[in-house]
């Protein structure tokens, strides 16, 4: 079975780096045809995606996160990470790494569990 599981910091202050990882199982990040993927929902909001990267390294990303985001990956590991700069109280959401399998409109399969992050001074 697939397994992805989210890990990193749970609090920051504003305009610290948030670094994500998403460690994967059952599915090898290198694999074809994958969006390996952040989501995010803020308290009281929907989901948000944020970026994603495909085998070959292509990286889809967010235009609403001004530049902020970049991912990268370990294939050694099978895990790939979610880097957010100069973060703000607006990125306080549960953040999600999950396979991305379809665009338009998106569909995942696998989901990790989600982990909380919170912006505050």
């Amino acid at each position: 079975q697939v397994q992805l599981q989210e890990s990193g910091p749970g609090l920051l202050k504003p305009s610290q780096t948030l670094s994500l990882t998403c460690s994967v199982s059952g599915s090898s990040i290198t694999a074809d045809s994958i969006l390996w993927s952040w989501i995010r929902q803020p308290p009281g909001k929907g989901l948000e995606y944020l970026a994603g990267m495909r085998a070959s390294g292509y990286i889809d990303f967010s235009p609403s996160l001004k530049g902020r985001c970049s991912i990268s990956r370990d294939t050694s590991k099978n895990q790939f990470t979610l880097q957010l700069n100069s973060v703000t109280p607006e990125d306080t959401a549960v953040y999600y790494c999950a396979r991305g399998v379809a665009p338009e409109p998106r569909r995942y399969d696998y989901w990790g569990h989600g982990t909380q992050v919170t912006v505050s001074s």
